[in-house]
């Protein structure tokens, strides 16, 4: 599937959980507000949090570092919230729920109204179930969304990254890039990350933007970043 319009819509999606989603699509949105833009950050699923202000919820994660004019409810960005830390399908049903994509696309078309761009975050990786018939790969999809794959920068990042690259690809002539996420402690070694790099650009002719090393503020964005981000903003509305 390819777009027939610029997109405002991003979703930042991942090779795994936790591979450092949040923080990207945090640094995102500092970097959209500083160029004078209105961008929204949109946590549609959200499991292992009992509700948007848990302290596990991603959405209260990013909304309590940006520095906005007035204050932003984490339960503006989070349509559906279930306490197990489970896939959306398995969560849902656990508490007895059932996830509404077409819920989800008016909920983010109703940001969209307001805001420029949005930036979706995904739960997981592309091919963690929604529902029981469709994968967030399809909800990427329904979305029109594109899509920004986040991936670890240390060891076994190859496989993970080629392999959600091919299932991105089924849908998109190709993703919008990679991000290396490397919250490792100690730092991953540079010669791994440069391997990785190349084994990931050689294979799948999809970019790597750059790497996100571990942060000791989440404020704002490092001016190291300054390339990464606007990068992944050109190639959004390119």
């Amino acid at each position: 599937m390819k777009l027939d319009r610029k997109p405002k819509r991003l979703f930042v999606t991942g090779t795994d959980t936790d591979v450092g989603k949040t923080v990207v699509s945090l640094m995102l949105m500092h970097y959209f507000t500083a160029q004078g833009r209105s961008p929204f950050y949109i946590k549609p699923i959200q499991t292992g949090c009992a509700h948007p202000h848990d302290q596990e919820s991603d959405a209260r994660f990013v909304w309590e570092h940006l520095q906005t004019a007035q204050p932003v409810d984490p339960a503006a960005s989070v349509l559906y919230c279930f306490s197990p830390a489970k896939a959306p399908w398995f969560a849902a049903r656990h508490g007895a729920a059932a996830i509404d994509i077409d819920e989800i696309t008016s909920f983010v078309a109703q940001r969209e109204a307001e805001h420029d761009p949005v930036i979706i975050e995904g739960a997981g990786g592309v091919m963690v179930p929604v529902t029981e018939e469709l994968l967030m790969l399809d909800l990427m999809e329904d979305l029109e969304a594109a899509p920004l794959i986040v991936a670890r920068a240390g060891l076994g990042t190859i496989n993970h990254t080629l392999l959600s690259i091919e299932a991105v690809r089924q849908r998109w002539s190709k993703p919008l890039g990679v991000v290396l996420v490397d919250a490792a402690d100690p730092a991953t070694e540079s010669s791994m990350i440069i391997e990785n790099v190349e084994a990931i650009e050689r294979f799948s002719d999809v970019p790597v933007l750059g790497v996100i090393p571990r942060l000791e503020s989440f404020a704002s964005y490092p001016a190291e970043l300054e390339g990464l981000l606007a990068s992944i903003d050109a190639r959004l509305f390119a």
